[in-house]
């Protein structure tokens, strides 16, 4: 009998075994020649439909609304200029108002100018035998210029961070005098992790933005680099790199071919300079686009990047805007000859100014008017062959009720003018449960009539499932890229950032970053921490939409990444 029990015990060993060993067989062989993000995505997408399975998802009836065909106009979206601080205020009747770009007219290394013009102010400077004074108003170069060129508000003076913005200004045929070249030194560069400059270096010879832009055509370095429309240093990049493909003719065949093989390899372009860096703390960029001025006040960039020069520099050019009588004319000359002093200019260094003083502008002159065509042949060509599927995912909750709704309607309704025909659109409501809305699309006239009704149409009520929604629309894009796999996948989420119902952040994370989609959130009254840490997942920019500036901010958000 106890040699029967062992006999049976071998026996059952051995079944065990083999049955283990046929098992992990199977499940070895069945993802033979499959990489782990491969299989990690057919997990995935079990996962995702096991979680859309437990939404109740709705489909609303498609309504055509009206549309209008006119393209967008920068000064109807742009909001009061109340909402840029004036930085530094005028103590005399007779002074000059300055728009001063952010880097100069902030706070701490950041508010030399400021410092300069209190300086000025308590000098008690005469002009004509009255007394003089500035104003300072903290704006940024791109939208200072937006204000200009529309007329929605004119300066007396203008001193963005580079010449390029002052020539666009005088190409729209604003009276645009140049004081002077120069209130501060500065220069726009790229910063390279010290591992990859060796390598490129060793390879290429020398890092600049031509082995820079053959680097990423090749597809040997990631890099980031900031909104051409909004950014000093990313429209420096942009003329830079084009002139890198052809020199004589910016905007020719030869240059246009060059950018687009380099823009299919470019993973990232940020609205933001701080969007940009928060993605090089992850280690997916190995190089982006700074100003000298940042970098030198960054102890972690110098210890770990090494920067490279390009484009024209940026010294802070100072114009005179406007038909001005000639005692403004003459405050603003003044004050440039106040801020060259040794002691302010020394004050600059003490801040990160004047740190590439040897530096010479690579770039010739550039008319205004071809920057504004380089600027579209970006928006153009910036995604390469790659056509985007974009789901706009809204929250129709009871919180939303009254005013966020009704800047949540705007702000799409003026911001679908900039999505784009090449591109697919689709959208979704939420509140307690998910409504498609409209399913995604190609966004020809039709679409884009049924996405206007589908705005129209919203109402408030219910509860807040943000992260249903979010299901439905990874669902939706998910779906869409079976019929065509070469779109880039995007998702907008409009929310006060309340969550109380369905799945939670926690339950999708894994998703999100599996499937890697940017996730761009707008917050209404909102708890932006919240949406936040939906959007750091990808990388993806945040904006905190308040009621003044809601349609300019979403509107330039729409030109970068559509």
């Amino acid at each position: 009998m106890a040699r029967k029990g062992r006999t049976f015990l071998v026996l059952g060993i051995i079944t065990v075994v083999v049955f283990a060993l046929v098992y992990f067989g199977i499940t070895l062989t069945s993802n033979l020649g499959k990489t782990t993000s491969e299989v990690s995505s057919e997990d995935a997408g079990k996962q995702l439909d096991k979680l859309y399975k437990k939404i109740k998802v709705n489909t609303a009836e498609q309504v055509k609304g009206q549309i209008d065909l006119d393209p967008v106009a920068i000064g109807d979206s742009l909001p009061d200029i109340s909402k840029f601080p004036v930085s530094v205020t005028n103590t005399t009747d007779s002074f000059v108002e300055i728009f001063s770009s952010t880097e100069k007219s902030g706070t701490g290394n950041d508010g030399w100018l400021n410092e300069v013009a209190t300086e000025f102010n308590k000098s008690n400077i005469e002009v004509n035998g009255i007394p003089a004074s500035v104003k300072i108003r903290n704006i940024a170069s791109g939208t200072a210029t937006d204000y200009i060129r529309s007329g929605k508000y004119i300066p007396d003076a203008f001193t963005p961070s580079n010449e390029l913005w002052g020539e666009m200004v005088k190409a729209n045929g604003i009276n645009t005098q140049l004081i002077t070249n120069r209130l501060i030194g500065n220069v726009a560069g790229m910063v390279t992790n010290k591992t990859k400059y060796d390598e490129l270096v060793d390879k290429y010879g020398s890092l600049n933005v031509k082995t820079i832009t053959d680097a990423i055509a090749n597809n040997e370095l990631s890099m980031g680099y900031t909104d051409p429309f909004a950014s000093s240093t990313g429209l420096n990049f942009l003329v830079t790199a084009l002139g890198t493909f052809d020199s004589s003719d910016l905007l020719g065949e030869q240059a246009v071919q060059g950018f687009e093989k380099f823009q299919a390899n470019v993973p990232f372009i940020a609205s933001t300079t701080l969007q940009m860096r928060d993605a090089a703390k992850t280690g997916k960029l190995d190089a982006f686009v700074l100003e000298y001025q940042i970098y030198a006040n960054a102890p972690e960039l110098k210890s770990s990047y090494v920067f490279t020069p390009f484009g024209v520099r940026h010294d802070s050019p100072l114009y005179a805007i406007g038909d001005l009588p000639q005692e403004k004319v003459d405050i603003i000359k003044k004050f440039a000859e106040f801020v060259e002093q040794d002691k302010y200019q020394q004050l600059g260094e003490e801040k990160g100014f004047n740190g590439l003083n040897d530096y010479h502008s690579e770039v010739n002159p550039v008319d205004g008017s071809l920057l504004s065509s380089a600027q579209k042949l970006w928006k153009e060509k910036k995604n390469g062959n790659k056509p985007i599927a974009a789901v706009f995912v809204a929250d129709v909750s009871g919180s939303m009720n009254g005013e966020p709704l009704n800047r949540l309607k705007q702000s799409l309704l003026t911001g679908q003018k900039y999505l784009g025909k090449d591109n697919s659109i689709g959208f979704v409501s939420y509140s307690d449960n998910v409504t498609i809305n409209l399913p995604v699309g190609k966004y020809d006239t039709n679409q884009q009539s049924m996405f206007v009704g589908a705005i129209d149409s919203l109402q408030a009520n219910g509860g807040t499932a943000t992260f249903d929604g979010i299901v439905v629309a990874l669902k939706m894009l998910q779906d869409e890229m079976k019929i065509n796999p070469e779109i880039k996948p995007l998702i907008f989420v409009l929310s006060d950032g309340e969550t109380n119902e369905g799945h939670s952040l926690n339950d999708i994370r894994g998703l999100i970053e599996t499937y890697k989609i940017p996730i761009y959130t707008i917050g209404y009254n909102a708890n932006i921490k919240a949406l936040e840490s939906i959007s750091s997942i990808n990388e993806a920019a945040n904006i905190n939409a308040d009621t003044d500036d809601v349609v300019y901010k979403i509107g330039n958000l729409l030109n970068v990444q559509m």
